[in-house]
This record gives structure tokens, sequence and C-alpha cells, in this order.
């Protein structure tokens, strides 16, 4: 099945983007202002996050990442074990594969089979219908599910749309007449202010921004083509990254001590360790999609591994929470944080202010 081999391109090439990571990586312009007697009992810190109608034991999830062909049953089968033993959300890659070739279902339902109790997202690109985003929640008897928004992908893609127009108008019936929450996402292009006012005025109430600096879709489809003059090579890297969304939605109200208490924001995008997902949440996003760091362990190491690792980062989150004096992870939007590089060049050309960012502890004392 040709759908079957474009999945399991996709998963050899977003592995082995893991050991060519992004040149650029916008965490890497965020730096924690250590202050020493900062710091809390671990006993008292609390990791646990509000997110929509649920409570996520700590401020990441396992984000959309493959289905359809027996590799990514085995992905899936172990991530969804990990997140049974840990409490930690989980959803599922992209069901459209499912919903035209019912063949391959199992290598989505196996989530649930392994996950009964736990909070289960489904995945569906944009462009889909009502009817087939409730299908794709009746499939794995979801908690919610993510829309995936991917116009840089479907243009590189050798078999993809080039007509985005209804998307818009299909997120909002979406959103209006679905039973269960939906997170609107980006792949790996991020998410600009605009476009969360947009989700917003069509009825979203969650959004990932799913910025740049992880798994590169525009570079694995370029990847997939026959090379010579046909090639998109120039759009490896495009869009923005979680940490300039973050700053864009800081500008557009969406995260911040103006945000809408009823619209949620949180982050995706090359996130690598607990680190990161601390400077996410200070950054203003309630919690933190991790996929390819994680796809690694899975498709690798198995299902006891990876839930090691998501014993390991919920440990590791409150152990930094403590360090910097957060009892919760919304305490970390009172950290001090410095914005450097590429992403103080954003924030300064998109015209927002980024020095009171190091001054909030002051602010909150």
């Amino acid at each position: 099945m040709i759908v079957s081999s474009r999945k399991e391109d996709h998963i050899r090439l977003a592995a082995e983007q893991q050991d060519q990571p992004a040149s650029y990586r916008g965490f890497d312009d965020i730096e924690i202002l250590h202050h020493a007697l900062a710091g809390i009992d671990r006993a008292q810190v609390d990791t646990s996050v509000t997110v929509g109608p649920w409570t996520w034991r700590a401020p990441f999830y396992v984000t959309g990442m493959t289905g359809g062909t027996e590799t990514a049953m085995t992905i899936n089968r172990a991530l969804a074990r990990a997140t049974a033993a840990t409490g930690i959300p989980m959803a599922s890659g992209s069901i459209g594969i499912a919903l035209d070739y019912p063949e391959t279902s199992p290598s989505f339902t196996v989530i649930r089979e392994e996950n009964p109790d736990g909070i289960v997202l489904a995945n569906i690109g944009a462009g889909r219908s009502l009817d087939d985003a409730k299908r794709a929640v009746d499939l794995l008897s979801a908690d919610g599910l993510q829309l995936h928004l991917n116009s840089v992908q479907e243009t590189v893609m050798p078999e993809g749309s080039r007509d985005f127009s209804a998307w818009l108008g299909l997120v909002e019936q979406i959103a209006s007449g679905l039973d269960v929450p939906i997170i609107v996402k980006e792949v790996g292009f991020g998410l600009s202010a605009k476009t969360l006012t947009e989700l917003k005025n069509a009825g979203v109430t969650i959004a990932d921004v799913a910025g740049s600096g992880g798994t590169d879709f525009a570079k694995i489809e370029n990847d997939r083509r026959s090379g010579g003059h046909d090639d998109y090579s120039y759009l490896n890297g495009f869009g923005s990254s979680a940490v300039q969304c973050l700053l864009d939605a800081r500008l557009g109200h969406h995260v911040g001590p103006n945000a809408d208490p009823n619209f949620t924001v949180l982050a995706s995008g090359g996130v690598r360790h607990p680190l990161d997902v601390v400077k996410s949440v200070a950054m203003g996003a309630r919690a933190v999609g991790v996929a390819g760091t994680f796809l690694k362990v899975a498709l690798s190491e198995g299902a006891d591994a990876m839930t090691e690792v998501l014993e390991i980062w919920m440990e590791r989150v409150g152990q930094l929470q403590a360090m910097m004096g957060a009892a919760t992870p919304g305490a970390l939007e009172y950290t001090d944080i410095l914005v450097r590089g590429r992403s103080r060049e954003f924030a300064d050309l998109r015209g927002l202010d980024v020095r009171a960012l190091a001054r909030r502890s002051q602010e909150a004392s």
C-alpha cells in the first residue's frame, strides 16, 4: 500500500533526524536566571496542570507521532504501555489512513487496548470533516482530538493537497460539533499570534503551537522525493520555533498576565529534556508535547525503557521546580528569563519588549 509506505518513510526519516539535530533550537535562546536561595522543598512541589477538562500529572504529554504500519503498531504499543503505567496523556498519529483503509486500524486501536483508562487523544488533519473527526474519536474511544495543521508538509509532500481554503471553516465545525475537546496543533512550523486569534474566534479553546526545531516534515517529505530539480530543500527549517511562537502569543495576549483564562496554549517542537519543558512553561505554555525524543526510545528500547524515561522526566520537572522555587508549574511564570539570539531578534521585530521577563521575580515579591 502506497500510504503505508509513506508512513514507514516518515518513521525512518523522523528517527534519522534524531541523530542529526536541527541546526537551530529556540530553547537555547532562553536562559533561566538562577537565584541560589529561591529553592523550596521538593516535597512541597505539585507538578500537575489543568488542560481543558483534564488534570495531567505533569506539564508534558506524548504528542501525536505515527500509525498505519506494523512498525507504527510496535511504537504505539510501547508508548501506550508506558503512558498507562505513568498516567501521562498520549495522542495518536494521524488516523486519516485508518479512516480510508480500515485494515490499518489495529496500529491505532492498540493504543486504547494497552491504555484503557488513560487520557488518549485521537489525531486527524484539518482538511477532514466533522464526520471524520467523530469517526477518529470513536475508533480510539478517545478523550479528545488533536487536529493538525500541516500546509507546509502538504506543499512538499509529493501526494499532498494544495487546497487549504476550507480549513478554518472545517476547524470551526469540528470545534462546535464534537462532544470531546479538541487541541489544534501545527506539525512543526508554528502557530502565530494571528493564527491563535483565528482559532480562538473559531471556538477552539486549546492550541499547541508546535514550532520548528524538532521533526522537520518539510525535510522528511523532500527526502522522499526523487531529487534532482524536484527539490524543496529551501524549506528545511521553515517556520517559527516554539519559543518564538510563545513570544508571539504573549504579544497577542494568549499567554501571560493578560491572557484569556478560557484559552489554553501548549507548546511542542524540539523538546529534548525536562529543562526544555520548564522553559516552555516559564514562557507561558500550560504544558508541553514531546514526540521525536520519545519516538527514538519507543522504537529502539521498548515499553519498559519508555516508562522509565517518563518517570524520570516527571521527577526531574519536579526537582527543577523546587530548585527554582515554583511550587506549581504555573509559578514558573514568575521566574526570571533572559531571551537571547534569534528569539530576541524575533521579539524586537514583532514589537515585543522582553526585558520585563528578566525582572518577573521582583514584581511577584
